[in-house]
């Protein structure tokens, strides 16, 4: 696809996993799991005269710069998330990403605007088990706002796979390698920090 991609970034989850902390303001190499995620979608954008637009859903931070909206109520999963986000997405396509990728880059992105073909509505990330990332994707941005607006339910997969976006499997799983427990943070600083001592 040509052009930017504006970018939905979901950053209101609880963090349960992580013991409650603020998921998304955990650092990794000295930037947050957020600004990580919102520096890829800036780096792909870099040629385009528009920039494009980062929509966050979550409480609002002083860092990164971009559009805060709320789901409501705060909390309430994906879907209200998505359905916060997308009113203010301006590009033809735009990515739906989770706020705590850290190892995200301008690679994986561009894979996953290249994907689609013909009257694809979207493309997702599909890891080595076969198992689609929903939360690493692009999509029509029109396509989804019709599919949204007759969508009643909470389920994220419920909404995005019947619109039959094209599976984009991955060399590693490092793209979607999400920072959902300590563990999970602790293997992404070991790869991503250099050594100490």
């Amino acid at each position: 696809m040509d052009g930017p991609l504006d970018a939905i970034v979901l950053a209101g989850g609880a963090g349960s996993r992580m013991g409650g902390v603020d998921k998304p303001g955990l650092a990794v190499a000295g930037r947050t799991l957020l600004e990580r995620v919102t520096d890829a979608v800036r780096a792909h954008n870099a040629d385009a005269e528009d920039p494009g637009r980062i929509i966050v859903v979550g409480p609002p931070r002083e860092a990164p710069r971009a559009l805060y909206v709320r789901e409501d109520p705060p909390g309430s999963g994906p879907v209200a998330a998505l359905r916060a986000g997308l009113p203010h997405v301006r590009t033809p396509w735009f990515a739906l990403l989770a706020a705590d990728l850290p190892h995200l880059d301008t690679t994986h992105l561009a894979a996953l605007a290249d994907a689609p073909e013909g009257d694809d509505e979207g493309a997702v990330f599909v890891d080595s088990t076969g198992r689609e990332q929903w939360l690493t994707s692009v999509w029509r941005t029109d396509s989804l706002r019709a599919a949204l607006a007759d969508h009643r339910g909470r389920s994220l997969y419920g909404l995005l796979g019947p619109l039959g976006p094209r599976a984009v499997p991955l060399a590693d799983d490092l793209a979607v390698a999400d920072c959902d427990t300590p563990d999970d943070l602790a293997r992404a600083r070991r790869l991503l920090e250099p050594p100490t001592g």
